[in-house]
């Protein structure tokens, strides 16, 4: 019982790792105006929402979510940010003192309407009348084959877990290790056997690394769930702390940007209400550069795309202005910033890598779509793998879009070695009517068209994160699932599936068949 009840404890720990708090559904009064003096009131609901809603980020339709996701969740939040309280709950009742005080400090919640409560009541009721009245799922479900014959499958089980919480999987090629990061602040290296060498204790949970130096640099991200709290690191791997009092750092690369022959480091703050994209000129803590002062900063990627010879920052924001975004750098250490691809807030961009699918000299995009741990954890019928093309003028097209609920991660690679990039896509979503689809085999069999495989193991886990490389050093690419399971309801979902083991990692070797 003992036992039990401390794993009950833990699982509550992790749920709030991962999951934005939800507000409770509440009723809304609207019959008394205290600030109808301060606006004209005469616009109508529509033309309201798309000035104040769209003002901050990419106008979201009422389409896009469900009645009751509008009514219960998003539209509070919304009110909470136009200095609207009538009808509410203090946007404060889930925090705790210190978070609050940060919060306040902020203003995010002013005190303070914006508009009048007759002009909420209009944009409330736009939402309402105008949205579906149960989530929109996929239309078109496309087919996937249940075994991919490429890959033979292999669960890996790292030290005994009750439950597997993956947070990272990183692979060092030139040391053919693979590193695992845990929730609870560990990292494992695996070697080309997946047999464990060496593990490190750190102070959370680690989420990517940097392989430039001869003790690895690991990024820890300190507070998983929301915070303002600033309690991520860089530390090496000999306990070394490089970097102190990030905020809620997720990804991190080196090259030297201003071409003065140092590394330089450039860091995404995911943040909360605030974070940062920052580079390090050479490395230096005392040298910060801010490239972009808000939230959202997930992944990036540093190359020359514009062909100038200076190398430039490609970053997807997620957060409110979600978009892939375009740093050129202009030289000495200037960048100017601008928007390749935007999405209204509520499509969770979660990865993108850059690749050229066509051959024709200039990088596409690759995006993944699925990030559902908000404000509408709800079936989105536009979560998928999308690809847009590259006209050669840095202006992208979409020309594929593979539904899958909670795509989490897609990497393009030549799997089959024939010629074409194929991909590997994972799903982390609550409620996969067929599990095994976390996992999907895309295989390119040209003129755009991919043949979708999944495989029973994958309903073993839910994927996180991913890693390919070539693990087994036979030549060719692997991949590697990495699985976070943050609820006994969820590992019982799982098991009344038919699910019976609950390994940290998925090994699929490649076969090449």
């Amino acid at each position: 019982m003992k036992k039990l009840i401390v794993l009950f404890c833990f699982v509550i720990f992790i749920t709030t790792l991962f999951a934005i708090p939800f507000l409770k559904p509440i009723k809304i009064s609207v019959d008394k105006d205290t600030s109808s003096n301060l606006y004209q009131d005469n616009e109508s609901g529509a033309s309201l929402a798309k000035l104040y809603c769209g003002s901050c980020h990419l106008f979201p339709s009422p389409s896009l979510l469900d009645q009751t996701t509008w009514k219960n969740k998003v539209l509070p939040n919304m009110a909470w940010r136009l200095g609207i309280r009538a009808g509410y709950a203090s946007p404060y009742i889930d925090m705790d003192s210190s978070e609050a005080i940060l919060v306040k400090g902020l203003n995010v919640y002013p005190n303070s309407p914006k508009i009048s409560i007759s002009q909420w009541k209009k944009i409330f009721n736009f939402y309402i009348s105008n949205a579906p009245k149960v989530p929109t799922s996929i239309e078109f479900l496309p087919l996937i084959q249940k075994r991919v014959t490429q890959f033979i499958t292999q669960p890996i089980f790292i030290e005994e877990k009750e439950l597997p919480n993956t947070t990272m999987i990183k692979f060092d090629t030139s040391h053919s290790l693979l590193y695992v990061g845990d929730a609870r602040g560990e990292v494992y290296a695996l070697n080309s056997r997946l047999k464990l060498e060496k593990k490190w204790i750190l102070p959370s949970a680690p989420v990517d690394m940097n392989f430039q130096s001869a003790n690895p640099d690991v990024l820890c991200v300190g507070s998983v769930a929301p915070s303002e709290k600033k309690e991520g690191v860089s530390i090496s791997l000999d306990s070394s702390i490089k970097f102190s009092k990030l905020a809620r750092p997720v990804a991190m690369e080196s090259a030297d940007l201003n071409a003065d022959g140092k590394l330089d480091l450039i860091i995404c703050e995911f943040g909360n209400h605030t974070g940062k994209l920052k580079w390090y000129d050479g490395g230096d803590r005392l040298k910060e550069n801010i490239l972009l002062s808000r939230p959202g900063a997930r992944k990036l990627e540093i190359v020359d795309l514009n062909k100038d010879g200076k190398l430039d920052l490609i970053v997807l924001m997620a957060q409110a202005q979600e978009g892939i975004y375009y740093f050129e750098n202009l030289g000495k250490n200037k960048f100017k910033e601008s928007v390749l691809i935007n999405f209204p807030p509520v499509y969770g961009l979660s990865y993108f890598e850059l690749v050229d699918f066509n051959k024709d000299g200039f990088l596409d995009i690759l995006l993944t779509n699925g990030d559902n741990w908000d404000l509408s954890r709800v079936k989105k019928n536009f979560h998928g793998v999308r690809i847009f093309m590259n006209n050669g003028r840095n202006q992208f097209t979409q020309t594929f879009f593979f539904p899958l609920y909670g795509t989490s991660k897609a990497l393009a690679r030549d799997f089959d070695d024939d010629g074409d990039l194929d991909i590997a896509a994972i799903s982390f979503y609550d409620e996969l009517e067929k599990p095994e689809e976390g996992f999907v085999y895309l295989k390119n069999m040209g003129n755009n068209y991919f043949e979708a495989f999944s495989t029973p193991a994958a309903a073993n886990g839910k994927w996180l994160t991913m890693e390919v490389g070539d693990i087994d050093k036979d030549g060719d690419i692997d991949i590697i699932l990495g699985s976070f399971i943050y609820s006994i309801a969820e590992m019982m979902g799982l098991i009344n599936k038919g699910v019976e083991h609950f390994p940290q990692l998925l090994l699929l070797t490649n076969i090449k068949k």
